[in-house]
Protein backbone atom coordinates (compact mmCIF):
# COMPACT_ATOMS: atom_id res chain seq x y z
CA UNK A 1 0.00 0.00 0.00
CA UNK A 2 2.82 2.34 0.97
CA UNK A 3 4.63 1.65 -2.30
CA UNK A 4 1.44 2.47 -4.28
CA UNK A 5 1.08 5.81 -2.48
CA UNK A 6 4.72 6.66 -3.18
CA UNK A 7 4.25 5.80 -6.86
CA UNK A 8 1.13 7.96 -7.09
CA UNK A 9 2.93 10.82 -5.37
CA UNK A 10 5.86 10.57 -7.79
CA UNK A 11 3.46 10.49 -10.76
CA UNK A 12 1.59 13.56 -9.47
CA UNK A 13 4.84 15.48 -8.95
CA UNK A 14 6.06 14.49 -12.41
CA UNK A 15 2.79 15.70 -13.98
CA UNK A 16 2.97 19.00 -12.06
CA UNK A 17 6.56 19.64 -13.19
CA UNK A 18 5.67 18.76 -16.78
CA UNK A 19 2.68 21.11 -16.69
CA UNK A 20 4.82 23.91 -15.36
CA UNK A 21 7.42 23.37 -18.09
CA UNK A 22 4.83 23.32 -20.89
CA UNK A 23 4.91 26.61 -22.79
CA UNK A 24 2.74 26.98 -25.87
CA UNK A 25 2.20 29.94 -28.20
CA UNK A 26 -0.86 32.07 -27.45
CA UNK A 27 -3.31 33.26 -30.07
CA UNK A 28 -3.34 36.87 -28.83
CA UNK A 29 0.05 37.68 -27.32
CA UNK A 30 0.36 40.56 -24.89
CA UNK A 31 2.33 43.64 -25.88
CA UNK A 32 3.40 46.74 -23.97
CA UNK A 33 4.51 49.91 -25.73
CA UNK A 34 6.16 52.77 -23.86
CA UNK A 35 6.65 56.16 -25.43
CA UNK A 36 8.28 59.29 -24.05
CA UNK A 37 5.80 62.12 -24.53
CA UNK A 38 5.92 65.75 -23.41
CA UNK A 39 7.75 65.62 -20.06
CA UNK A 40 6.65 62.11 -19.05
CA UNK A 41 5.71 58.78 -20.66
CA UNK A 42 2.70 56.98 -22.08
CA UNK A 43 2.34 53.21 -21.73
CA UNK A 44 -0.21 50.91 -23.38
CA UNK A 45 -0.62 47.22 -22.53
CA UNK A 46 -2.90 45.12 -24.73
CA UNK A 47 -3.37 41.67 -26.26
CA UNK A 48 -3.03 41.40 -30.04
CA UNK A 49 -5.53 39.15 -31.83
CA UNK A 50 -5.01 38.20 -35.48
CA UNK A 51 -7.66 37.83 -38.18
CA UNK A 52 -6.60 34.26 -39.11
CA UNK A 53 -8.84 34.21 -42.18
CA UNK A 54 -11.85 35.73 -40.41
CA UNK A 55 -13.74 38.89 -41.26
CA UNK A 56 -12.95 41.18 -38.34
CA UNK A 57 -15.27 44.17 -38.11
CA UNK A 58 -18.93 43.28 -38.18
CA UNK A 59 -18.18 39.67 -37.18
CA UNK A 60 -15.28 39.10 -34.75
CA UNK A 61 -15.85 42.63 -33.48
CA UNK A 62 -19.50 43.67 -33.72
CA UNK A 63 -20.54 47.04 -35.06
CA UNK A 64 -21.98 49.29 -32.36
CA UNK A 65 -20.80 47.03 -29.50
CA UNK A 66 -18.40 47.84 -26.68
CA UNK A 67 -15.03 46.26 -27.46
CA UNK A 68 -12.05 45.72 -25.18
CA UNK A 69 -9.84 47.21 -27.96
CA UNK A 70 -7.78 44.05 -28.17
CA UNK A 71 -8.21 40.60 -26.68
CA UNK A 72 -8.24 38.99 -23.23
CA UNK A 73 -7.95 41.57 -20.41
CA UNK A 74 -9.12 45.11 -21.06
CA UNK A 75 -6.50 47.24 -22.80
CA UNK A 76 -4.79 49.59 -20.33
CA UNK A 77 -3.30 53.01 -21.06
CA UNK A 78 -1.22 55.08 -18.65
CA UNK A 79 -0.59 58.82 -18.94
CA UNK A 80 2.33 60.21 -16.97
CA UNK A 81 0.80 63.69 -16.85
CA UNK A 82 -2.52 65.43 -17.37
CA UNK A 83 -3.56 65.37 -21.03
CA UNK A 84 -6.41 66.18 -23.35
CA UNK A 85 -7.50 63.14 -25.35
CA UNK A 86 -10.11 63.55 -28.06
CA UNK A 87 -10.67 67.04 -26.64
CA UNK A 88 -11.51 65.67 -23.18
CA UNK A 89 -9.38 66.58 -20.15
CA UNK A 90 -7.94 63.49 -18.43
CA UNK A 91 -5.82 63.38 -15.30
CA UNK A 92 -2.53 61.46 -15.13
CA UNK A 93 -3.16 57.80 -14.32
CA UNK A 94 -4.09 54.40 -15.75
CA UNK A 95 -7.35 53.71 -17.58
CA UNK A 96 -9.05 50.91 -19.48
CA UNK A 97 -9.33 51.75 -23.18
CA UNK A 98 -12.67 50.62 -24.61
CA UNK A 99 -14.14 51.43 -28.00
CA UNK A 100 -17.37 51.08 -29.96
CA UNK A 101 -16.53 50.54 -33.64
CA UNK A 102 -18.90 51.76 -36.36
CA UNK A 103 -18.32 51.95 -40.09
CA UNK A 104 -17.72 55.71 -40.34
CA UNK A 105 -16.60 56.56 -36.81
CA UNK A 106 -15.63 54.98 -33.51
CA UNK A 107 -16.57 55.96 -30.00
CA UNK A 108 -13.53 55.88 -27.73
CA UNK A 109 -13.98 55.34 -23.99
CA UNK A 110 -11.57 55.75 -21.09
CA UNK A 111 -12.87 53.83 -18.09
CA UNK A 112 -11.75 53.19 -14.51
CA UNK A 113 -12.17 49.40 -14.85
CA UNK A 114 -8.49 48.59 -15.34
CA UNK A 115 -8.92 45.18 -13.69
CA UNK A 116 -11.72 44.05 -16.01
CA UNK A 117 -11.42 40.94 -18.14
CA UNK A 118 -12.54 42.20 -21.52
CA UNK A 119 -15.95 43.83 -21.24
CA UNK A 120 -16.80 41.81 -18.14
CA UNK A 121 -17.39 44.26 -15.34
CA UNK A 122 -17.57 47.23 -17.69
CA UNK A 123 -19.92 49.96 -16.45
CA UNK A 124 -20.71 53.34 -17.97
CA UNK A 125 -20.67 54.69 -14.41
CA UNK A 126 -16.88 54.19 -14.48
CA UNK A 127 -16.40 56.13 -17.73
CA UNK A 128 -13.90 58.98 -17.45
CA UNK A 129 -14.10 60.26 -21.03
CA UNK A 130 -16.09 59.50 -24.20
CA UNK A 131 -15.61 60.97 -27.66
CA UNK A 132 -15.81 59.99 -31.32
CA UNK A 133 -13.10 59.84 -33.97
CA UNK A 134 -13.43 59.10 -37.69
CA UNK A 135 -12.61 55.67 -39.10
CA UNK A 136 -10.25 55.66 -42.08
CA UNK A 137 -9.63 53.04 -44.76
CA UNK A 138 -6.17 51.53 -45.11
CA UNK A 139 -4.70 50.68 -48.53
CA UNK A 140 -3.53 47.24 -47.35
CA UNK A 141 -4.66 44.64 -44.86
CA UNK A 142 -3.34 44.54 -41.26
CA UNK A 143 -3.43 40.92 -40.06
CA UNK A 144 -2.71 41.51 -36.36
CA UNK A 145 -4.40 44.21 -34.31
CA UNK A 146 -1.86 46.96 -33.71
CA UNK A 147 -1.73 50.00 -31.43
CA UNK A 148 0.99 52.54 -32.12
CA UNK A 149 1.87 56.08 -31.05
CA UNK A 150 2.86 58.52 -33.78
CA UNK A 151 2.82 62.10 -35.05
CA UNK A 152 4.77 63.09 -31.92
CA UNK A 153 5.51 66.77 -31.27
CA UNK A 154 6.50 68.61 -28.10
CA UNK A 155 2.89 68.61 -26.94
CA UNK A 156 0.80 66.30 -29.15
CA UNK A 157 0.65 62.80 -30.59
CA UNK A 158 -1.84 60.26 -31.92
CA UNK A 159 -2.73 56.81 -30.66
CA UNK A 160 -3.34 54.73 -33.78
CA UNK A 161 -5.53 51.60 -33.82
CA UNK A 162 -5.25 49.49 -36.97
CA UNK A 163 -6.70 46.12 -37.94
CA UNK A 164 -7.99 44.62 -41.14
CA UNK A 165 -8.31 47.70 -43.41
CA UNK A 166 -9.40 50.13 -40.70
CA UNK A 167 -7.35 52.88 -39.06
CA UNK A 168 -8.52 55.02 -36.16
CA UNK A 169 -6.32 57.87 -34.88
CA UNK A 170 -6.95 59.29 -31.41
CA UNK A 171 -5.52 62.79 -30.80
CA UNK A 172 -3.66 63.42 -27.56
CA UNK A 173 -2.44 66.82 -26.37
CA UNK A 174 -0.36 67.71 -23.34
CA UNK A 175 -1.44 71.04 -21.89
CA UNK A 176 2.17 71.89 -21.06
CA UNK A 177 2.89 75.28 -22.67
CA UNK A 178 2.48 77.51 -19.61
CA UNK A 179 4.23 74.99 -17.36
CA UNK A 180 7.21 74.58 -19.71
CA UNK A 181 7.58 78.30 -20.33
CA UNK A 182 7.72 78.86 -16.57
CA UNK A 183 10.28 76.05 -16.25
CA UNK A 184 12.45 77.61 -18.96
CA UNK A 185 12.35 81.04 -17.32
CA UNK A 186 13.39 79.47 -14.02
CA UNK A 187 16.13 77.30 -15.56
CA UNK A 188 17.68 80.21 -17.47
CA UNK A 189 18.64 81.77 -14.12
CA UNK A 190 20.51 78.67 -12.93
CA UNK A 191 24.31 78.32 -13.11
CA UNK A 192 24.05 75.73 -15.90
CA UNK A 193 21.95 77.61 -18.42
CA UNK A 194 20.08 75.43 -20.99
CA UNK A 195 20.21 77.98 -23.82
CA UNK A 196 20.21 75.38 -26.61
CA UNK A 197 17.27 73.41 -25.21
CA UNK A 198 15.21 76.56 -24.60
CA UNK A 199 15.93 77.94 -28.09
CA UNK A 200 15.06 74.60 -29.70
CA UNK A 201 11.77 74.37 -27.81
CA UNK A 202 10.71 77.88 -28.79
CA UNK A 203 11.72 77.26 -32.41
CA UNK A 204 9.76 74.02 -32.70
CA UNK A 205 6.67 75.42 -30.96
CA UNK A 206 6.90 78.70 -32.93
CA UNK A 207 6.69 80.95 -29.88
CA UNK A 208 8.93 83.53 -28.17
CA UNK A 209 11.19 83.62 -31.25
CA UNK A 210 12.99 86.80 -30.14
CA UNK A 211 13.96 84.99 -26.94
CA UNK A 212 14.90 81.94 -28.99
CA UNK A 213 17.33 84.00 -31.12
CA UNK A 214 18.92 85.52 -28.02
CA UNK A 215 19.32 82.07 -26.47
CA UNK A 216 20.80 80.70 -29.71
CA UNK A 217 23.43 83.45 -29.65
CA UNK A 218 24.21 82.65 -26.01
CA UNK A 219 24.62 78.95 -26.86
CA UNK A 220 26.94 79.84 -29.77
CA UNK A 221 29.05 82.03 -27.47
CA UNK A 222 29.66 78.98 -25.28
CA UNK A 223 30.36 76.68 -28.27
CA UNK A 224 31.44 78.81 -31.27
CA UNK A 225 32.35 75.81 -33.47
CA UNK A 226 28.92 74.19 -33.15
CA UNK A 227 27.59 74.11 -36.72
CA UNK A 228 24.27 72.69 -35.51
CA UNK A 229 23.72 75.77 -33.34
CA UNK A 230 24.36 78.07 -36.29
CA UNK A 231 21.79 76.11 -38.29
CA UNK A 232 19.28 76.47 -35.45
CA UNK A 233 19.97 80.21 -35.34
CA UNK A 234 19.44 80.44 -39.10
CA UNK A 235 16.03 78.75 -38.81
CA UNK A 236 14.94 81.04 -35.98
CA UNK A 237 16.07 84.16 -37.83
CA UNK A 238 14.27 82.98 -40.97
CA UNK A 239 11.02 82.63 -39.03
CA UNK A 240 11.50 86.16 -37.70
CA UNK A 241 11.98 87.46 -41.24
CA UNK A 242 15.56 88.50 -40.51
CA UNK A 243 17.05 87.28 -43.77
CA UNK A 244 20.48 88.84 -43.25
CA UNK A 245 20.97 87.09 -39.90
CA UNK A 246 19.60 83.81 -41.26
CA UNK A 247 21.91 83.96 -44.31
CA UNK A 248 25.01 84.66 -42.22
CA UNK A 249 24.20 81.87 -39.77
CA UNK A 250 23.47 79.35 -42.55
CA UNK A 251 26.77 80.12 -44.29
CA UNK A 252 28.61 79.85 -40.97
CA UNK A 253 27.00 76.46 -40.37
CA UNK A 254 28.16 75.22 -43.78
CA UNK A 255 31.73 76.34 -43.15
CA UNK A 256 31.90 74.91 -39.63
CA UNK A 257 30.49 71.55 -40.75
CA UNK A 258 33.25 71.02 -43.32
CA UNK A 259 35.43 68.03 -42.52
CA UNK A 260 32.91 66.55 -40.08
CA UNK A 261 30.82 63.40 -40.66
CA UNK A 262 27.79 65.72 -40.98
CA UNK A 263 29.17 67.95 -43.74
CA UNK A 264 26.85 66.66 -46.48
CA UNK A 265 23.75 66.76 -44.28
CA UNK A 266 24.30 70.31 -43.00
CA UNK A 267 25.39 71.61 -46.37
CA UNK A 268 22.20 70.26 -47.92
CA UNK A 269 19.93 71.57 -45.15
CA UNK A 270 21.52 75.01 -45.02
CA UNK A 271 21.45 75.40 -48.79
CA UNK A 272 17.76 74.52 -48.77
CA UNK A 273 17.20 77.21 -46.13
CA UNK A 274 19.23 79.75 -48.15
CA UNK A 275 17.11 79.00 -51.21
CA UNK A 276 13.95 79.69 -49.23
CA UNK A 277 15.26 83.12 -48.27
CA UNK A 278 15.60 84.33 -51.87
Amino acid sequence: MKSILVALLIAACTFAVSAQELKLPVLSPTSTITQEFSTSKMEITYSRPSARGRAVFGEVVGWGEVWRTGANAATKITFGEDVSIGGKAVKAGTYALYSIPNKSQWEIILNKGVGNWGTGGYSTADDVARFTVPAQSLPSNVETFTISIGDITFNSCTINLSWERVLVSIPVKAENEARLNASIDKAINNPTIPYQQAATYYLETNQNLDKALTYADKAIEANPKAFWLQFMKAKIAAKLGRKDVATAAANASIQLAKGTPYEAEYTRNNQKLLESLK
